[in-house]
């Protein structure tokens, strides 16, 4: 069997991943490198539990730091895993540093490269996972692509070529968790989801403030899923939670657990890539509070409204947000088995 490294090192890759390794499982040699890049448990440790992935045959201890010092030590150490295990090819998943990393490594040591995400653009370089999906799918050898519009994306780009359509392999965890009644009890009533961490969005105290006072004030309750870095810019400015007496707030959740609060909520608000599409995937309508997104058909089929600046309207867009929902959106949740097969048809 041919031996495929694979990156993941924050959240969203480890939804992926693990549907990659259950499909993949004693059909190839897969190893998976954890860049540490998230350390919270919730955010990492638990899928390993949650799900019985594999442990990590390597596991690297790169979380926090700039973006540069970040994305060097994961280089080096990436390069040096890769010089040793000798594999026939690494795949990498989505935007973050820790996919930059991978693919870069890749490049230089000319391994081929597969791409899992492929062609998503939010045209905002000011984003750094905008620069790291743009030169990940620049160097890469096979690039999964989510949609017609992320074909597109890439056609632009002058790459057409081993670009192949294959849906949203995060659609394929959905399935699971649904199919196999993995959804958890409802907690509240009659609330709105939340999850804000964006560094737009955070950064600022005034701007936090302004959110929390926006999600206070939607007619709801609000669950707010309060994330480690959005939590320790609350408490470093001193911005009194208690204030803000319609939020619930509760800390990090795991998939499941996360999943479960959206699948139970009256809609979600959120500046999250994933989650709006796991919102679509749900029939929950979605506020993203950004000025643009990757998931623009969610947007166009109405399911989606994007608002950054009149966060007063908030509720009322939920309320009155009208949805088209497409069950065949992003694919049939069988992305992993597809992906799979392209790349073992890729070495005969």
């Amino acid at each position: 069997m041919k031996k495929t490294l694979a990156i993941i090192g924050a959240r969203p890759q480890f939804i992926k991943h693990f549907a990659f390794e259950r499909v993949a499982r004693n059909k190839i040699d897969l190893i998976t490198l954890h860049t540490g890049q998230h350390y919270d448990d919730n955010m990492s440790d638990v899928f390993f539990r949650q799900f019985g992935m594999q442990t990590p045959t390597y596991l690297l201890n790169h979380g926090g730091g700039n973006h540069g010092e970040q994305t060097g030590k994961m280089l080096i150490d990436i390069e040096k895993i890769i010089l040793s295990e000798k594999p026939d090819a690494v795949i990498v998943y989505g935007d973050t540093n820790s996919t930059l990393a991978g693919a870069l490594v890749a490049s230089k040591l000319h391994i081929p490269l597969f791409h899992v995400e492929a062609g998503l653009r939010s045209y905002n370089k000011t984003m750094p996972e905008e620069i790291n999906r743009i030169l990940t799918d620049h160097v890469s050898s096979l690039l999964f692509a989510t949609s017609d519009v992320a074909i597109k994306n890439l056609g632009n780009e002058g790459i057409t070529e081993n670009v192949i359509l294959v849906g949203d392999i995060m659609k394929d965890l959905i399935r699971y968790v649904v199919e196999n009644h993995k959804i958890g009890e409802k907690k509240y009533e009659n609330y709105y989801y939340a999850t804000i961490h964006r560094p737009y969005n955070t950064d600022n105290p005034e701007r936090l403030s302004y959110i929390m006072s926006s999600l206070n004030s939607t007619g709801k309750k609000v669950v707010f899923s309060l994330h480690p870095r959005t939590k320790k810019i609350l408490v470093d400015n001193k911005i009194d939670i208690s204030k803000f007496s319609n939020l619930i707030i509760i800390d990090p959740q795991a998939y499941i657990d996360n999943l479960s609060f959206l699948y139970h909520s009256k809609g979600l608000i959120t500046d999250s890539g994933g989650m709006q599409k796991e919102a679509y995937w749900l029939k929950k309508k979605c506020v993203t509070i950004r000025t643009e997104t990757e998931w623009t058909e969610t947007v166009e089929l109405k399911g989606n409204i994007l608002l950054f600046d009149e966060l007063n309207d908030i509720g009322n867009q939920l309320e009155q947000l009208p949805a088209g929902w497409d069950e065949s959106l992003y694919g049939d949740g069988r992305t992993a088995e597809k992906i799979l097969n392209h790349i073992i048809n890729y070495f005969q």
